[in-house]
């Protein structure tokens, strides 16, 4: 009788174990900043990934477009003052890089590189929920433009 006894308290235990190993496990993978994920632009032209890389800074890449092609081609960075990147093309482009959490909803010391244009921008991030508002800037943030963008997800 003794040995059931043993034998029941060992599987509450396991159970209790494996109940506690989930549920961290669950905690663990919702531990993702708010920033990360799937995002569409202001126009609902792209989907842009945002993911925090191993250095703890974050970036974006276009991971879908509305309109991929142009004359039955992926359509191409062909506006990037580099000439080697302008057959690169826009899916899979990273437009957002360097960004750092300097306060809870605020990420900043990043770049926004607009491929209509092919120039790059000094910018902020400003999370506000299921929206984003990016500063984009040349020197201070005063001077700049603004577009929200709001999660895909």
């Amino acid at each position: 009788m003794k040995i059931a006894m043993i034998k029941k308290m060992q599987v509450w235990f396991f159970s209790l174990f494996i109940v506690m190993l989930l549920a961290g496990s669950s905690a663990f993978a919702q531990s993702k900043d708010r920033i990360e994920g799937f995002w569409m632009n202001h126009e609902q032209t792209a989907k842009i990934k945002i993911f925090k890389a191993a250095n703890g800074k974050f970036y974006g890449n276009i991971v879908w477009l509305k309109e991929p092609n142009k004359n039955g081609h992926p359509k191409i960075d062909h506006n990037n003052p580099d000439a080697s990147k302008r057959n690169q093309p826009l899916v899979n482009l990273q437009v957002l890089k360097g960004f750092s959490k300097t306060e809870e909803n605020i990420y900043e010391d990043g770049t926004i590189y607009n491929p209509k244009n092919g120039k790059t921008y000094s910018s902020k991030i400003t999370c506000k929920g299921n929206t984003i508002d990016i500063r984009g800037y040349i020197g201070i943030s005063l001077i700049g433009r603004s577009t929200v963008w709001e999660r895909a997800e």
